[in-house]
């Protein structure tokens, strides 16, 4: 009973997994289109950013990708059964994905406040920092939430088939975010 109940629980989470793949290809497309939709509004009215970004975006890549780091780390422990340790990484995978929140969010101090930039701009070049960023804090809370359902499921120790699923559906999706915004920097350095 218990194997027909593991594979049920395989085939359950298998479809769950290309929903996930799915939602990434979508983000991905999003943007895509954000950073065509720069492309093309910088082809036709020449105007770039003009802007120097926020030191706040760099630092803000380095602790994500260090975030990438430690997740990875914990779904290590978790395949070895150290939950312990499996916890501690989240916690810490955890608190870089909020700190990557505050210097985002700081950056858009720097950018309204100090730089008086703002989200409507007549340069809509610079309304484009605004939106792919904002856009990329709602996927890096959507993060947080896979990463607390992670150790969630860690400390009230779930069966071990599903704490692995979530630790690797968490994973796919927060890597994705390290990634997708390695680009987007890049992509703004870029074009400042």
């Amino acid at each position: 009973m218990a194997q027909i109940q593991q594979q049920e629980d395989k085939v359950n989470l298998g479809a769950k997994k290309f929903v996930m793949w799915i939602f990434i290809f979508t983000s991905f497309m999003l943007f895509a289109a954000f950073t065509s939709g720069f492309i093309v509004y910088v082809g036709g009215s020449g105007k770039g950013l003009g802007i120097a970004l926020p030191e706040s975006f760099r630092f803000s890549t380095i602790v994500l990708v260090i975030s990438s780091i430690t997740l990875f780390f914990a779904s290590k422990a978790a395949k070895q059964l150290d939950f312990d340790k499996q916890q501690r990484l989240l916690w810490v995978t955890i608190g870089l994905g909020i700190a990557f929140l505050v210097l985002q969010l700081y950056g858009w101090y720097t950018l309204a406040y100090k730089m008086k930039i703002y989200l409507v701009d007549p340069n809509a070049t610079r309304s484009f920092v605004y939106v792919i960023t904002l856009a990329h804090l709602l996927h890096v809370i959507g993060g947080l939430i896979w990463l607390a359902s992670s150790l969630s499921g860690s400390i009230k120790r779930i069966p071990q088939v599903k704490n692995l699923y979530r630790m690797e559906m968490t994973a796919i999706f927060w890597h994705f975010l390290d990634i997708i915004w390695i680009y987007l920097y890049v992509f703004l350095l870029l074009n400042q």
